[in-house]
């Protein structure tokens, strides 16, 4: 049993989440640092696109960093940071994208399709069952005269 828990506890240290950031990287002011973990927490790695820069091993998340370090270190706050990374690469960048109606849309269009699609399933379920009411009483002779033609001939 104790062994299981060694292995237990050595495989979940393995889990843990790597951070990517390098030694090289990490700026001497330790409130600088957190601000800059506290950004590029909320950046998306472009290549790796559902990691943060931070998690990632990517070049160009290194770059953005590195970025984002030299950026607090000229003096600017965490939104013009933020700011400046956005209009360098647009909001995809975010990994928490403001709500507006494109980002609407994007969320909400497949939901409004799919519901659509259901409808007119409902719908033509309902038009199809309709029509086995029968048939009217005229219909019903031309059907048994047709019969009888066919009987005879």
């Amino acid at each position: 049993m104790r062994r299981l828990f060694i292995m237990l506890a050595l495989f979940l240290g393995l889990c843990a989440p790597a951070m990517a950031v390098q030694p090289d990287e990490i700026l001497a002011d330790p409130a600088m640092e957190a601000r800059a973990r506290d950004i590029s927490a909320g950046l998306r790695c472009l290549v790796c696109q559902n990691q943060s820069i931070d998690d990632s091993d990517a070049p160009l998340a290194r770059d953005l960093r590195v970025l984002v370090r030299d950026r607090l270190e000229a003096g600017d706050s965490d939104g013009e940071v933020m700011s400046y990374i956005v209009a360098r690469y647009g909001e995809f960048v975010l990994l928490r994208p403001p709500l507006r109606l494109g980002t609407l849309l994007l969320w909400g269009l497949p939901v409004l399709l799919l519901l659509s699609g259901g409808l007119y399933l409902w719908l033509s379920s309902r038009r199809a069952t309709g029509s086995e009411n029968g048939l009217s009483a005229e219909e019903e002779r031309a059907l048994e005269a047709i019969v009888r033609r066919r009987e005879r001939g």
